[in-house]
């Protein structure tokens, strides 16, 4: 099995989520897909180091406070991917455009209604939900969500 090791941040501000609407790069496995901001972490970084990389390079906004919430097991046929994810509710920047979709800010009460991959469903109402660290396993077979463990 192949080994993935990523991260994933939701910012929030003033009672709303930025979202990655994934519209703009060919053969994307997230197109059609609102996710967060993050990517895969490169060889010698850590987790913290990769994040605030990977949100700047993204959305333009360089993290002032974060902190990571949860760890995400996907697997996803001969894939496993192992994810980091973080929130961050301060940050400074402009916003830039972003080469892999748009950026989204939606109210945090309404991004359950986006089009999402089922599994971040999950993880996403933890996230609102819990103060904790957490760990959740999703197990997808194709782009179908068959366990959550």
């Amino acid at each position: 099995m192949k080994r993935e090791f990523t991260t994933l941040c939701y910012l929030q501000k003033d009672g709303k989520w930025l979202m990655l609407y994934r519209n703009k790069k060919k053969n994307d496995i997230n197109a059609g897909k609102y996710i967060g901001v993050g990517g895969h972490v490169e060889d010698g970084e850590s987790p913290d180091e990769c994040i605030v990389r990977e949100v700047f390079e993204e959305t333009g906004y360089r993290l002032t406070d974060y902190r990571a919430r949860g760890l995400i097991t996907f697997v996803l046929n001969d894939v496993g991917e192992y994810t980091v994810l973080y929130t961050a509710d301060d940050f400074e920047g402009e916003e830039k455009i972003c080469d892999e979709g748009d950026l989204v800010w939606v109210e945090a009460d309404r991004v359950l209604e986006l089009p999402l991959w089922e599994g971040d469903r999950a993880f996403l109402c933890r996230l609102r939900n819990a103060t904790d660290f957490f760990t959740l396993k999703l197990i997808y077979k194709n782009d179908k969500l068959i366990e959550i463990v």
